[in-house]
């Protein structure tokens, strides 16, 4: 593949195969995604934001979300180490992800694309024991020197719901985990990325319904804070600046969370219920006009 040669996108067929395997776990999470006015029209953005344990259990949703409200696409930029593993490799690259290298993010930004970036990476996927939707972005700042560069606005955005599914039993840092950590260097992965032990529904690794909650914030002028990507202080700068508004988007999530009936599951399913049957007497009322209210 040449540096002008643009990466496979998915098709209608990978679309409609993404929302069909993905049917089941919106019927049990109905996901609640705003702020899509806050996106760029000319679709030139960098969306930025936190993960969530294990990683893949809500980003599909803001994606397809995305692409049904605006028609765009929004290439992920996946950890190096996924594309490592046969299979699971191509099935990301079908589906869009791009290995997030330098060279092809600045790809991806040449040809006008937007990108999904996650600095926390595969930490914060690695969650730990007393970690509650954590941002471990460190002193990263790769994200913020290429919107310098490239003059691309951030779009900072939020997620909530899947770290509630899962209680972590033991994480990497325990000493259980030391022989998988010593075969992890061995074989040149980060000992810090591997998955945490979990536990949800009882004592069993299934997940507890919760909604899944994302938003997306109001877009950074990228400008505002300097220019070019030797620019590092100004790049600290925009990380900075990013980082807290996707730590007030949680917090506001969690604050209309509290408030939302339809957080759990048997709510929901009530309330969708009652809606149901007075769409029913409704149908049937119209249908039978002498039918008593």
């Amino acid at each position: 593949m040449t540096d002008t040669e643009p990466f496979a996108a998915p098709g209608a067929a990978e679309f409609a195969a993404a929302k069909a395997l993905l049917s089941p776990w919106r019927a049990l999470t109905d996901p609640r995604v705003d702020g899509y006015a806050n996106l760029p029209a000319d679709g030139r953005y960098l969306l930025v934001g936190n993960h969530t344990t294990l990683g893949v259990f809500d980003i599909p949703f803001v994606v397809l979300g995305i692409h049904d409200e605006t028609g765009v696409l929004v290439r992920s930029l996946g950890e190096r180490q996924h594309f490592r593993v046969p299979l699971w490799r191509d099935l990301l690259a079908r589906f869009g992800t791009v290995d997030g290298s330098r060279e092809n993010t600045r790809r991806l930004l040449r040809a006008g694309e937007p990108v999904l970036v996650f600095p926390g990476g595969g930490r914060e996927v690695a969650r730990r024991r007393g970690d509650y939707y954590p941002l471990v972005w460190r002193e990263r700042i790769g994200f913020a020197r290429l919107a310098l560069e490239f003059g691309y606005p951030v779009v900072p955005f939020a997620m909530i719901g899947v770290d509630d599914m899962w209680d972590v039993v033991a994480d990497a840092d325990d000493p259980i985990y030391a022989p998988a950590r010593a075969l992890a260097a061995r074989v040149d992965i980060d000992p810090e990325l591997l998955f945490p032990l979990v536990r949800g529904l009882g004592p069993t690794p299934l997940p507890r319904p919760q909604r899944i909650y994302a938003r997306l914030c109001a877009p950074i002028d990228a400008s505002a804070f300097g220019s070019g990507w030797d620019d590092a202080s100004g790049a600290a700068a925009l990380r900075d600046g990013v980082r807290d508004a996707v730590a007030a988007g949680i917090d506001e999530l969690l604050a209309e969370r509290e408030a939302d009936p339809a957080r759990k599951l048997i709510p929901r399913i009530a309330g969708e219920a009652g809606r149901l049957t007075l769409a029913q007497a409704d149908a049937v009322r119209r249908l039978l006009p002498g039918v008593s209210r």
